[in-house]
């Protein structure tokens, strides 16, 4: 049974033009974040019946930016969004490299209009809580979200999950979508495993675009909205644009003590003397005008031997299974993939003894992909560190190569920069991250393999 999407392409179905599976499952997924949406959407359209467990009082996202690439524009608008995020985002221009101390222009790559042209869909920066509006409202017709319900132990076997009110809640599956710190990791993988620390720790802060538009040299960026980073030794900022009132501010920092939380707040002297040595023209204009910023220590881990339990009831999804550093801003892209394959291969089940194959199923198809990211993410926490010397020189050369060649001024330099220090400069790896459509590689995988996957259940 095919599952339409070839046929359809990027055409925006209505959830009764859909296929729908055989045998609707019950299933739960742990965690409300932007990945447990994705999933409760993406199986909940098909025709299994999906509930949340959210351990919160409340929904909402935290105030951040988040970067929407190609590869998950190309879902969110085959689902439905793609007006919505469209009128939420901002396309920013161009992804321009500064030297820190100065603010030299030592790399750049287009965004904009050759993001389509490269990748066939747009390069958006959004308000974190703008998307995880979009995929609630997409989910919510087909999910019941249960607050305050944190789960205290699970029994994979079953599978069955305790709360810590103690009620037990059953299922057919169970998604694990509760990020860095999951418990359910632990249990998928048979034993501790923590997300271990990078050395890194990042401030965020939001800065009101009024403010900078008082200042002639700050309105320019305001009024011409581009990816902006800094790199210095052992840190960098990124800032752009995620509303026209908004101005998002990441910086990255030695880790002295920040706690794993998104919401911890920061101190405002110190994150002013970390980058005092940031050029005065420009940066420091920006840092005076923070009214407030989250300090938020930055996990990373190696790929699991692992993401589906044993027993073949339970699986890991976004960070609970791939946590990234956000040096290459795909960590919320692949927990939304993670989803889309999600509902491609479930819509096959006739028996609920498929389940694990199933599963493992999904794993086979998004490791690979996941875990050179994460290895994509790691490589740029160092190239954006270097110590002033050899190493960063190097690294401002290669970027100064590449912006060159793409701005047309420069002769006889490979067209494609593979392996330049500007990642976004790298055409043939932008073309693996970006060109890349979950739910249509999974149905090409599903139409090779589908049928040996059933049949081991059998």
């Amino acid at each position: 049974m095919g599952s339409g999407l070839s046929a359809r392409g990027t055409t925006t179905l209505s959830s009764d033009e859909l296929p729908k599976t055989s045998l609707p499952l019950d299933i739960v997924v742990v965690g409300c974040g932007l990945g447990g949406l994705a999933a409760a959407h993406c199986l909940g359209r098909i025709g299994h019946r999906v509930t949340i467990l959210e351990q919160a009082p409340a929904i909402g996202e935290i105030g951040a930016g988040i970067q929407i690439s190609p590869n998950v524009t190309r879902l969110l608008k085959r689902w439905g969004v793609g007006d919505r995020l469209d009128k939420a985002g901002i396309r920013p221009r161009a992804f321009v490299f500064h030297r820190y101390s100065n603010g030299e222009q030592v790399g750049w790559s287009p965004l904009g209009d050759q993001m389509v042209a490269d990748h066939g869909e747009a390069y958006y920066h959004v308000h974190r809580a703008d998307v995880h509006r979009m995929l609630y409202d997409l989910a919510a017709p087909y999910m019941t979200v249960r607050l305050n319900a944190r789960v205290a132990s699970i029994d994979p076997a079953v599978p069955s999950l305790t709360l810590h009110t103690g009620e037990v809640v059953h299922a057919d599956l169970v998604i694990a979508a509760d990020g860095v710190k999951s418990m359910l990791r632990e249990v998928v993988v048979g034993g501790p495993d923590k997300a271990i620390p990078t050395g890194d720790a990042a401030y965020r802060a939001i800065i009101p675009t009024a403010e900078m538009a008082k200042d002639p040299e700050l309105k320019w960026f305001v009024d011409n909205p581009q990816m902006n980073s800094w790199m210095g030794p052992g840190r960098h900022i990124m800032m752009y644009k995620i509303r026209p009132t908004d101005w998002n501010v990441v910086m990255a920092h030695p880790d002295d003590g920040a706690i794993e939380s998104w919401t911890a707040e920061g101190d405002l002297g110190k994150m002013r003397e970390v980058f005092k040595d940031f050029e005065p023209r420009r940066v420091q204009k920006m840092l005076d005008l923070i009214p407030r910023i989250m300090d938020w220590r930055l996990m990373d881990r190696e790929p699991l031997p692992k993401w589906v339990h044993d027993d073949g009831k339970v699986a890991l999804l976004g960070d609970a299974c791939h946590p990234m550093l956000p040096y290459r801003a795909q960590g919320a892209a692949m927990a939304i993939e993670d989803a889309a394959v999600l509902g491609v291969f479930f819509v096959h089940i006739t028996d609920r003894s498929q389940i694990g194959p199933l599963l493992h199923a999904y794993e086979k198809i998004r490791y690979p992909r996941t875990s050179k990211t994460q290895l994509s993410a790691r490589s740029n926490q160092r190239t954006f560190h270097y110590e002033d010397g050899p190493e960063q020189v190097a690294r401002d050369n290669s970027m100064r190569q590449a912006m060159l060649q793409l701005q047309g001024k420069a002769k006889g330099v490979p067209a494609d920069n593979v392996g330049n220090a500007n990642q976004w400069a790298d055409k043939r790896l932008n073309q693996e991250q970006f060109n890349y459509d979950a739910e249509l590689e999974a149905e090409k995988w599903w139409r090779e393999n589908g049928g040996v996957v059933l049949a081991s259940a059998a």
